[in-house]
């Protein structure tokens, strides 16, 4: 009974590799450095895992940016305006397509977006006519025979060819990207062929089967991996699967010639009986039982009767042991949390510990000794289910009482619209930002000193008002119309929140990847959810304090601060997401008490929730939409309520966007060319819209006409009248030289094209 890991973590226990890309971004460190610490921490993850006792590690999974992008690379799936004409793509190259250039002007990066529905963001390949597919990256070759060389059982990984196109995109005018699969799969051929002959199993991710695919897609699997399987002999083939269940599309599934299959019995444990009911002689099956996205030790003696139910059915020889997903969402080592409550900790397991929990049920199924390991597990579990520290009756009493009238504003938009014009008094397409300020390391460094306690409170108020007033002072001088406080006070716009509800607990090291070399530490969601004093009133009072011109309240989100958190496991996630919107409704209320005229409230992850399957849409939008309106609708018609979105395709769930009904939300637009503007276009969105005019997550600086033209683009889909003008996303990520300079540049944009409306 085979144990094997989907993925590993990449970034490091010291986020290393944060760290060295970044100081190879700036030029402080060159090629060789990159390449010596990525080669280190791949040697180290291995060795982890297989002490651990995962029988067969990934290799591949490892990536300076992003899996996808590393496909993209391996394919030669380069954009013509990056120019490349090599052999293989160059480290300068690929980081362009993932991040553009710096400074002003230049090529702008390659479109990116959630992964189903995580928090991590992939870039997302592109598609035209007259595109030729071949190898172009040595990465995956070396690598494997560096674990090879170093002794490990190894299986290596890549993104299935259905879902690389898939998730893409086609950016020639009428092109169908799946014209190309063909052209692809010959490419994933000569790779595979290469592969085959140095490994048992190579493991080919397909999580796209886990969506509702079109029929002449799903025709089209048993010739495509025909194809693969015949490349890759002697090596046998693993289809995973994962972030729900593929029993929909058992039929396909079943007449592949791959040698087994993974599921994810996590996210969908009732598709097993279907598999062993199915499931062809000649394959074997990967039973995903230990969460890859979460944070809890599996339940042992529940996952035990899913793998002896399945080994009694189909021998254990066929049997494979693995967590759900790629442990590529969860913290690298929970051993790290010196300050975790003990009793909290001991509920907790992270990627490596995960590794241990895969051993041990494997040894368990098969009656080897794993008698204490499951003693100890039992023990944690009965402790958990039973602890005073999960349940509050003063929060499950509020829930009660919560009634429909508590999610509507009182007035339509239009009504509210005509009082909220009249009171904030702004010229047409308003300018503002979406939140935050770059985080220096002068506000980090007296952060942390607040913290450790090495300066007293009143010290850190006083260096915290020094930054908003900065941040306050940079605004006006650029003549933005609306400002913000820049949250110099915030770590990351869910942990900063978290910190101050009831029901969460922090780690110290608890990174995880969101995209390249951002890292975030999502808080954990242990207990119920209240919040005991205000969050942000005090800062956001003192900006408005200093300035004549309205500042936004900023708030993140109840579905956002619920999908960025490690969420309890033993109770239905909407009733999480309830406590939650009742704290954020708190804030609200107390903000618009001190005077705040326009109040954000953050929702990113309202789309990258939605399950994977159609059918189960309605039932998640119903209670997201509903807990942002409970968190929103208490306000009177003056005080305007926005929201914000990024990176996630809104075309279909737009009416559920209405449905939110705040008065504003800005989008991420720029690096679609504004297409994804057009799904508010097409559906004639009634209330205010900000589509984002320059991408804030590359260093390009984009110049006043580009970012006018995309104003225009926008007018023609939107009436000027409920437009405004921002950019993608928040600043924090960027330095203040690029960020003063895209800014002013997008205010004279916004002034050319109102005078141009006001001939």
């Amino acid at each position: 009974m085979l144990t094997h890991n989907l993925g590993f973590p990449r970034i490091g226990i010291d986020r290393e590799l944060k760290k060295v890309t970044e100081a190879f971004w700036k030029g402080d460190k060159d090629e060789a450095e990159l390449a010596e610490t990525g080669r280190e921490l791949r040697l180290r993850h291995w060795e982890l895992q297989r002490k651990r006792g995962v029988d067969l590690v990934p290799v591949g999974d490892f990536s300076f940016y992003d899996h996808m992008l590393d496909m993209a690379a391996l394919l030669g799936a380069v954009p013509e305006r990056y120019g490349w004409t090599g052999r293989y793509v160059d480290v300068s190259t690929y980081f362009r397509m993932a991040r553009g250039d710096s400074g002003t002007g230049g090529t702008t990066a390659m479109e990116m977006t959630k992964w189903f529905d995580t928090n991590y963001h992939y870039i997302v390949p592109e598609f035209h006519r007259g595109q030729k597919f071949f190898i172009s990256s040595t990465k995956i070759f070396d690598e494997v025979r560096e674990a090879l060389d170093a002794g490990y059982k190894i299986k290596p990984v890549l993104p299935g060819p259905f879902t690389f196109i898939g998730l893409g995109k086609s950016v020639s005018s009428g092109f169908d990207k799946w014209d190309h699969l063909d052209a692809v799969v010959a490419a994933y051929g000569d790779i595979l062929a290469l592969l085959g002959q140095q490994c048992e199993w190579i493991q080919v991710d397909e999580p796209i089967l886990a969506q509702d695919l079109e029929p002449e897609v799903l025709d089209r699997f048993k010739p495509v991996y025909e194809r693969l399987a015949q490349a890759a002999a002697p090596s046998k083939l693993l289809l995973a699967t994962y972030f729900g269940g593929v029993d929909h599309h058992m039929d396909i599934i079943r007449e592949l010639p791959v040698a087994g299959v993974h599921l994810d019995l996590v996210r969908a444990p009732g598709q097993l009986d279907v598999f062993l009911e199915s499931l062809p002689e000649v394959m074997a099956l990967s039973l995903g039982v230990v969460d890859g996205r979460n944070v809890w030790k599996v339940e042992m003696d529940r996952v035990l009767k899913l793998i002896r139910k399945a080994a009694d059915v189909l021998g254990n020889d066929r049997i494979m042991v693995a967590p759900s997903c790629s442990l590529l969402h969860s913290p690298l080592d929970l051993e790290r949390e010196s300050e975790l409550d003990g009793r909290i900790k001991n509920w907790m397991a992270f990627a490596v510990q995960k590794c241990t929990e895969l051993h041990v049920l494997s040894m368990a199924a098969q009656d080897l000794n794993a008698v204490e390991p499951m003693r100890q597990n039992r023990r944690a579990w009965q402790e958990r289910r039973h602890s005073p520290l999960i349940h509050d009756p003063a929060v499950e009493k509020r829930l009660a009482v919560v009634t429909p009238d508590m999610t509507r504003r009182t007035s339509p938009y239009e009504t509210r619209a005509e009082v909220q014009r009249e009171k904030l008094g702004l010229p047409l397409l308003p300018t503002t930002t979406i939140g935050s300020f770059p985080q220096t390391a002068e506000i980090r460094k007296a952060r942390l000193a607040g913290k450790r306690g090495e300066i007293d409170a009143k010290v850190y108020v006083e260096a915290m008002h020094g930054f908003i007033a900065d941040a306050v002072k940079r605004q006006e001088e650029l003549g933005l119309d609306v400002l913000v406080h820049g949250e110099a006070e915030r770590n990351d716009m869910v942990e900063y929140f978290g910190q101050q509800l009831d029901g969460y607990c922090f780690t110290s090291n608890g990174w995880v990847q969101s995209y390249g070399s951002r890292c975030v530490k999502p808080p954990i969601i242990f207990g119920d959810v209240s919040r005991p004093a205000p969050m942000t009133v005090e800062w956001i009072g003192h900006a408005r304090s200093i300035t004549d011109k309205p500042v936004k309240g900023m708030l993140t989100g109840p579905v956002t601060i619920l999908q960025w958190s490690f969420v309890r496991d033993d109770q239905p996630r909407v009733q999480t997401c309830r406590q939650i919107a009742l704290a954020v409704r708190d804030e609200v209320l107390d903000l618009e008490a001190g005077g705040v005229s326009i109040i954000q409230i953050d929702e990113p992850a309202l789309r990258e929730g939605l399950p994977p399957r159609r059918r189960d849409w309605k039932e998640y939008l119903e209670w997201g939409v509903e807990c942002f309106r409970l968190s929103a609708s208490s306000v009177r018609d003056e005080t305007q309520i926005h929201t914000h979105m990024c990176y996630a395709e809104f075309n279909d769930i737009i009416e559920w966007i209405a449905a939110m009904d705040a008065d504003v939300i800005s989008i991420e637009a720029s690096r679609s060319n504004m297409e994804l503007l057009e799904a508010f276009g097409r559906f004639e969105y009634p209330n205010e819209v900000g589509p984002g005019v320059y991408d804030i997550h590359s260093p390009r600086v984009p110049d006043v006409d580009e970012m006018a033209e995309l104003i225009r683009r926008a007018c023609r889909v939107v009436p000027a009248e409920r437009l405004w003008v921002n950019p993608d996303c928040g600043l924090k990520t960027r330095a203040w030289t690029e960020t003063m300079a895209a800014l002013a540049n997008m205010v004279e944009a916004a002034a050319m094209v109102r005078n141009e409306l006001k001939r």
